[in-house]
């Protein structure tokens, strides 16, 4: 987990039990010395852990953990008071951890991981993963961010899906530029969003917030489009091109076709087809396929035990070819979709 820099509201903590001072927009003060309580505040609002304290006698279990809920994003300033170790499976989101002091002692598929005031450690959606040391010095700043929200808006920016996976680099240096500038702007947004009468609750200010803080992610971690955004050399997207992805990406479930795609854009079938080959890369009708793909991933994910199979999910988005659909599915993401099932089970 991670931290926010900012002392929120301080809510007394009795003996035991825990107290939430939440509110409608999503954010909460939470107190307690309860284990169970702390955890499940924890599975409620980032992900299903097992919390055990490790050393209860050198330092009282206090937990504090102030969140706020900003659309895709989970902001948190996170501290236990004593040493505690925590698993987890698969997190299917981002997560970043910034202590402010003391470590995190992490794993992920089998790799070591630490957390410090001088780095911070980026968590992937996939993979096992083990907190095998919450020092109880250490105030952190967790951020659960949504991986297709990530995705999107990665592909937004680059006006084209990207090939592949997003996989982001395991730590970010927040000592400076980048990582630093990222932290502290959370931080802030974090701040004024839990103040109670702040711009960050209002519609308007909180989407281009939201948006901000995805774009500086994607600006700060390590992935294989950070030069692209960082150096930006594409001209943007003309306005026909905008208007059929926006449609594509709100009805990605809509049986389009390349006629009805030019409708909507304005101009000719032929135009429609050179200028995605110019500014998108593939086709029409190929965009199509990618965000229908990227939705089959997503209720794979999703898919509760048992529940649904794979051919299923794949006809239902329109992949009627079981076997160029697995293989354009692992193409793009680096593992079958029967992997991707199994994984949310």
């Amino acid at each position: 987990m991670g931290a926010v820099g900012v002392e929120g509201p301080v809510v007394p903590v009795g003996a035991g039990g825990g107290v939430d001072a939440a509110d409608p927009v999503g954010g909460s003060c939470f107190r307690t010395r309860d284990v169970d309580e702390a955890r499940g505040e924890l599975d409620a609002r980032y992900y299903a852990n097992r919390m055990a304290v490790v050393d209860r006698e050198r330092r009282p279990f206090v937990a504090r953990f102030d969140t706020v809920a900003l659309g895709p994003l989970v902001i948190g300033d996170l501290s236990c008071g004593a040493d505690v170790r925590m698993t987890f499976g698969e997190l299917g989101a981002y997560h970043l951890n910034a202590p402010l002091s003391g470590m995190m002692e992490m794993r992920q598929g089998g790799s070591p991981l630490v957390a410090t005031p001088g780095e911070a450690v980026l968590l992937d959606p996939a993979g096992d993963t083990f907190l095998d040391r919450w020092s109880g010095d250490c105030r952190t700043l967790a951020v659960k961010i949504g991986a297709a929200a990530l995705r999107d808006r990665l592909e937004q920016l680059i006006g084209r899906p990207p090939r592949g996976p997003l996989i982001l680099g395991p730590v970010l240096d927040i000592t400076r530029g980048p990582g630093l500038s990222w932290v502290r702007f959370a931080r802030q947004v974090a701040a004024e969003a839990l103040a109670g009468e702040g711009l960050a609750r209002h519609e308007l200010v909180a989407a281009p917030l939201q948006e901000a803080l995805l774009n500086g992610l994607l600006l700060a971690a390590e992935h294989p489009w950070r030069e692209a955004l960082a150096h930006p050399g594409e001209p943007r997207r003309p306005a026909p091109v905008k208007r059929v992805m926006d449609a594509v990406r709100e009805r990605p479930e809509h049986p389009f076709t390349t006629t009805e795609l030019a409708v909507l854009a304005r101009v000719s079938v032929r135009r429609l087809q050179e200028s995605f080959r110019e500014y998108v890369g593939m086709s029409p009708m190929a965009y199509v396929r990618e965000v229908r793909l990227d939705r089959v991933r997503e209720e794979l994910r999703a898919a509760a035990p048992d529940g649904v199979s794979v051919s299923e999910v794949a006809w239902r988005w329109g992949f009627a070819h079981q076997g160029r659909f697995a293989a354009r599915y692992r193409e793009k993401f680096g593992e079958s979709p029967s992997c991707t099932l199994r994984a949310s089970r």
